[in-house]
Order: structure tokens, then sequence, then C-alpha cells
């Protein structure tokens, strides 16, 4: 299989060659049914796989679909990974967990969020605790999402956006956009109100999978920031931490921070690898998210305020639907042979990055 058949076209078709793969390689596979069903009625799994030593105490994880349609290109790099037998090369004592498809809804129905609504990436806070606050997407929030989606609600939703970005800057709009918000169930980056399916069943498999590990190295894959086909290295952890020094040793001086201006994301809050940290405090871990870029930022916005307003207000299998569906998959997956094959390999560059760390003294 070459690495552009390590992609697939649908959220089934990944989750068949991931599947077919992983037992190919001699891996163990697990499966977590997901309570609500594909597009045609599939069934909707995540799939985990395990190589190596089970009390192995250093761990390469990689994690896909966390956003869903994003899963297409995490898909494709877990696959294509496995395809190059990068499993024979594990170094002994090292074993690698892959999740392939954590939020298995979004990615079959070509979501960003979960079926609860929620960017699962907003999602790793302590409800018990009081919400935290976002008054500058509340003053956005009927912008972000208008109840309707006609040229004129679009064009006059779009000038307040705007004009909020000429306010306060283009930075100041990403925070206020995706920094994470608790108040606006059918917006955009709503972190919900109780841990998601994904959550709960992401926070089992790693308690479960890894309660022997000393040293793990966590890359989780994403797109739809940055520059068209570059893999950014964003680590969570703030520069001069423990965290970030590791990941900057690891995979060069290029790793960035949401925290300082380096990177293409926001500051955000109730991030999985931040939460990561807390959830295996007894080993050490080095998390990345690995973004590749798609399209300009404000289409991103554009494919995903409109994909908000067609799963409350429209009807999917529509033609306006299914023009919508086409737009945020666009947003999300390059469906281009050179897309595909810089994802690979930048990929499998940081793989082996994180395993020649962990396997550092």
């Amino acid at each position: 299989m070459s690495c552009l058949e390590s992609f697939s076209a649908t959220y089934g078709e990944a989750r068949e060659k991931f599947r077919a793969v992983v037992s190919q390689c001699g891996g163990q596979l697990s499966s977590f049914s997901h309570p609500e069903h594909g597009p045609e009625g599939g069934e909707l799994s995540t799939d985990i796989a395990w190589f190596g030593p089970r009390n192995a105490e250093r761990v390469l994880v990689t994690i896909s679909g966390t956003h869903g349609v994003e899963g297409f290109a995490g898909s494709g790099a877990q696959i294509d990974w496995l395809t190059r037998g990068e499993t024979a090369r594990l170094p002994s004592g090292l074993a690698a967990l892959l999740i392939h498809a954590i939020n298995p809804y979004g990615f079959a129905w070509l979501r960003r969020v979960t079926h609860e609504n929620v960017d699962l990436n907003r999602n790793w806070i302590d409800f018990t605790q009081p919400l935290p606050e976002n008054p500058a997407y509340d003053e956005l929030a009927n912008a972000i999402s208008p109840p309707q989606w006609t040229s004129e609600a679009r064009a006059a939703s779009g000038k307040v956006i705007m004009d909020y970005a000429v306010h306060y800057g283009q930075a100041a709009l990403q925070h206020a956009v995706s920094g994470g918000q608790y108040r606006h169930p059918r917006g955009l980056f709503y972190g919900g109100t109780e841990p998601t399916w994904s959550r709960r069943t992401q926070t089992e498999i790693l308690t479960t999978c890894l309660p022997l590990a000393r040293k793990i190295a966590i890359i989780d894959f994403h797109t739809g920031l940055g520059p068209w086909g570059l893999g950014e290295r964003i680590a969570t952890a703030r520069r001069g931490e423990a965290g970030f020094d590791r990941a900057a040793r690891w995979y060069g001086l290029g790793v960035s921070s949401p925290y300082d201006g380096s990177s293409t994301s926001a500051p955000i809050v109730g991030d999985g690898l931040t939460a990561t940290v807390g959830l295996l405090s007894h080993a050490e871990v080095t998390g990345i998210a690995l973004e590749f870029g798609t399209v300009p930022v404000l289409e991103v916005l554009e494919a995903l305020r409109a994909d908000a307003w067609l799963h409350s207000h429209g009807d999917p299998d529509s033609d306006v639907g299914r023009l919508i569906k086409a737009q945020i998959r666009k947003a999300f997956y390059a469906d281009v042979a050179e897309w595909k094959g810089m994802i690979a390999s930048q990929a499998l560059l940081a793989c082996r990055q994180a395993v020649a760390g962990l396997c550092q003294g």
C-alpha cells in the first residue's frame, strides 16, 4: 500500500483499513462501540491497537479524529505508519498505542464536534467547578452562529465578526471564537456541561493501557490551521516548562506554544493533551498536537459556521446541506496527492522523533 492509499474517502473505509493493517502487523486490536450510528446507519467505534510488551515503560501514543472530520488526515498518517513496517522497528521494550477515530461520530458525519455538539478539545475541564467564562464569545455569539444562513444573514453576521477583528485585532478574534465557551450549546467550540462519550472513552483507554508506563509520547493529529500542508508541532505546555523543553529537544526548535504567540492556535481551555498530563501523573508525558494547514483560517471559520447552522436549523440531506458538507470536508482535508504525501512524511518523521526521544535517558 502506498502512502496515498493509506488515506480514505469515508470514515467506514478508514476504519476497515485500520483494522485490516493492524491485524496484518500483528497488533492487539480492541474496539469501543459508539452509541450513535453513521449517516447510512453504519456502526461507529473507536478502535485501538497495541504493539509491543504490555509492561513497557516507554510508549508512543498517536490519536486521530479528536475533531471528527480532521480524522481523514490522522487516520491516513496512522495507517501509513503501520504499512511502512514501523512497528517492527520499535526498540526493544518500547510499545505503541494507536487510538483511531476517538470521535467517530464527527468523522463519519463530517463534523468537527461530537454527537453532543461538543468540541472534544474543550471538554477536558473539571465540571464540578464553575464553568470558564468567555465574555468575548458571548458578545459575538449571535453573529458566529446566526439562525439563518441566507446571503443577507451571512453578510450581516460576517460584518460583525470582521468589525471585531478590526477593532481588537485578528488574534483577539481567534481567541474569542476558538478559545472555548460553555454557554452556547449550538455555537462553535462549545465545551459542554459534562464529559462526552469520547472523553470518557479516551480516559478509559489511557488509564487501562498505560498504568505501567513511565515515559509517554503523545501525538494528536489535527488539521485546519496554518500554511497548506505544513505540520506545526504545538506543545500545550508553556515555553520554559519541562514538557515544552522536552518537546523542543525531541522535535526541534520549531515547536510552538499557544501561550506566547508562536502558534497558529490561540490559547484554549479544556484540551486533552493538558488534561492527560494530570490523568497520567505517574508518568512523564510529552504531548504535541501535529497541526496540518488546509485553507485560510477565515474559510475554516465560515465552514464551521455553516455546519453549525446546518445541524441546528437545516437539513444535511438537502442540496444546501450537501454543499456545506463538501465545504467543511475541504476545510479540514485537502484530498490531493501532494497534501497527503506531505502529511504522511511529516507524521512519519514526528513519530520517529518521538521514539528517539523516548529512548533518551
